[in-house]
């Protein structure tokens, strides 16, 4: 509703303004063809003329151009312009909050982290002068670390955007039993990219040959996939109107590049989006229900920010939406800063309480109770929710 209302107050305004405009080349206009023809006059009659004639002439504008009134024509269509925009930012400041320090929370920063935050967030855009600027003025030279690897990250989508598949590859090849671990079908859809390119611009032998050594790998676990592949080798050269014409279409690519992007992210430890952007656009979304709080909590003298928990839900999008509470499936307790969440080698988690009592002491290896795997107190880490 407060978006419609100041849509359609700026919507007055822009409609005043060019009224305003309008009006304002009206007279111009006006005046000047009123003048025009007063010098129209004396040049036309300019030799037979008197003095007497051409002070009638301007005596005749002078009148006319008190009967326009110009400056009374602009002084009117200005000011109804001017109380439109008057109102205008009133609105705003109604609307929109601008001192949104009220819902600040006193926090004890790292700039430390804060600062290799902000450099990440620009190194995983892309945006490699940014990170560095940031890096050389911040002194943090620590953030260099992901620099390299998200470079080589940006290079291979950038050969893949010119349908360049052997960078991707190369490092597919190179991390493939990481992939396998997290399930990831990556290999498959790149070779069936780089099968369907040389199909399409290369022979028949090519393709086939290109089948048999890196497709054929893949046929007993992927029969339905691979059976369409090889269906197109009898349609080659009209793929478009074939029962695959689908395989030609350009979402495969961009569904193979975002999954480089996620299982890139994924090994090297990080979120596909960076913890800045999420940061940022969460805060955004909940902002204007923190503001109306700390606004009803100031006008009833409460202080809100020494609150554990908020009186009232903050609705965010649900990709924003993350477990704030975790309960230990062993001991069944809600994690707490004193019995924290950890994440084991076998990415299971319990709490800290749990682990202790498994391990018995710090340096004896334990058995996960939802898997074979083995691990150590030393090897289990803290999560954040």
């Amino acid at each position: 509703m407060e978006l419609n209302t100041i849509k359609d107050a700026f919507d007055r305004v822009v409609k005043k303004q060019k009224l305003s405009s309008s009006k304002s080349h009206e007279v111009i206009d006006h005046v000047g063809q009123e003048i025009e023809q007063a010098l129209a006059k004396f040049l036309s009659t300019h030799d037979s003329t008197s003095s007497i004639d051409q002070k009638s002439i301007l005596a005749e504008l002078k009148l006319k151009l008190n009967a326009i009134s110009p400056v009374q024509q602009f002084e009117g269509s200005q000011k109804e312009l001017n109380q439109n925009l008057s109102k205008y930012p009133k609105l705003l400041e109604r609307s929109f909050n601008p001192d949104i320090s009220k819902a600040y929370r006193n926090v004890d920063f790292d700039f430390h982290i804060v600062n290799q935050i902000i450099a990440n967030h620009f190194y995983q855009q892309g945006l490699f002068d940014l990170g560095d600027s940031i890096i050389y003025e911040a002194g943090e030279h620590e953030a260099t670390v992901l620099k390299s690897q998200f470079l080589e990250m940006y290079q291979i989508l950038e050969s893949m955007r010119v349908k360049n598949l052997e960078p991707a590859l190369n490092w597919v090849s190179a991390n493939r039993e990481k992939l396998k671990q997290n399930g990831s079908h990556l290999e498959l859809k790149l070779h069936s990219l780089q099968y369907m390119e040389i199909l399409q611009n290369g022979t028949q032998a090519d393709a086939l040959n290109y089948a048999k050594t890196y497709l054929a790998p893949f046929a007993f676990l992927y029969k339905e996939e691979i059976m369409k592949l090889m269906g197109c080798l009898a349609f080659r050269g009209r793929l478009a109107s074939s029962p695959y014409s689908e395989l030609m279409s350009p979402t495969h690519w961009e569904k193979s590049t975002d999954e480089l992007i996620q299982q890139f992210c994924r090994l090297l430890g990080q979120s596909c989006k960076s913890p800045l952007s999420v940061a940022i656009t969460a805060g955004f979304e909940g902002l204007p229900t923190l503001l109306k709080l700390a606004n009803v909590m100031a006008a009833k003298k409460q202080e809100w920010q020494a609150m554990k928990q908020l009186p009232v839900p903050v609705e965010l999008s649900k990709e924003y939406q993350f477990h704030s509470i975790f309960v230990c499936p062993v001991s069944r307790d809600q994690g707490s800063e004193e019995n924290p969440p950890m994440l084991m080698p076998c990415l299971h988690v319990l709490c800290k309480q749990s682990i202790m009592k498994l391990s018995k002491s710090s340096t004896r290896t334990f058995k996960c109770p939802y898997c074979p795997a083995e691990a150590s107190v030393a090897q289990c880490r803290q999560l954040y929710f």
